[in-house]
């Protein structure tokens, strides 16, 4: 149930992270008008919007799914927006003077220029997103190794408190260094390499 509703979760921050950061970093006007309006939605504690999730979703699957992927999604739109907007202007001038349409433009050049920042607000993104639908599980839930935990600690039981932080843990640390290593190659990749 966890690992469901954290690949959900992950799809929903990923995607639409991705979306708004492209579209945000591609019309500079709407990116300068809503980059103080994302920043200041990240800054809210997002516990304390659980109980609006909560009141929409109930004690479902898609309410550790919302509150997962609004924890992700504004590490992913941060970065791409970042990402996009550090794109050289000459190669934003080359797509227009060869009539690129937005869509192309975006696809062709301003991901591939992006792709290392992407991945960064990915990282980041991933972790927020595991802590997201764990701290879903943990107050309100009927399934998942969160209900689990917090069973295990009305009940003292030790061994199970112990199981489940060192797979969370080992599980967190193994993807988070297989993550730290594709990225340090993107940003290998892509730092310009000297002249010989």
């Amino acid at each position: 149930a966890t690992g469901l509703a954290f690949v959900y979760a992950l799809a929903v921050a990923l995607i639409g992270g991705l979306a708004i950061g492209l579209a945000l970093g591609y019309f500079r006007l709407a990116g300068e008008v809503f980059e103080p309006v994302v920043g200041a939605i990240y800054s809210i504690p997002k516990i304390t919007l659980y109980p609006i999730i909560l009141l929409i979703f109930g004690l479902t699957l898609s309410a550790k799914v919302a509150f997962g992927a609004l924890h992700g999604i504004f590490p992913m739109i941060i970065f791409t927006m970042g990402g996009v907007k550090n794109a050289k202007p000459v190669l934003l001038k080359a797509a227009r003077a060869m009539r690129l349409s937005p869509a192309a433009s975006i696809r062709h050049i301003l991901i591939p220029t992006a792709l290392p920042e992407i991945f960064t607000g990915f990282r980041i993104g991933f972790s927020l997103t595991l802590l997201g639908t764990m701290m879903g599980e943990l107050f309100a839930s009927q399934r998942g190794l969160g209900f689990l935990l917090m069973t295990a600690i009305d009940l003292n039981d030790v061994k199970t408190i112990l199981a489940i932080a060192v797979l969370i843990s080992a599980f967190a640390l193994a993807t988070n260094s297989l993550l730290l290593a594709i990225d340090a190659r993107l940003r290998r990749g892509a730092a310009p390499q000297p002249l010989r």
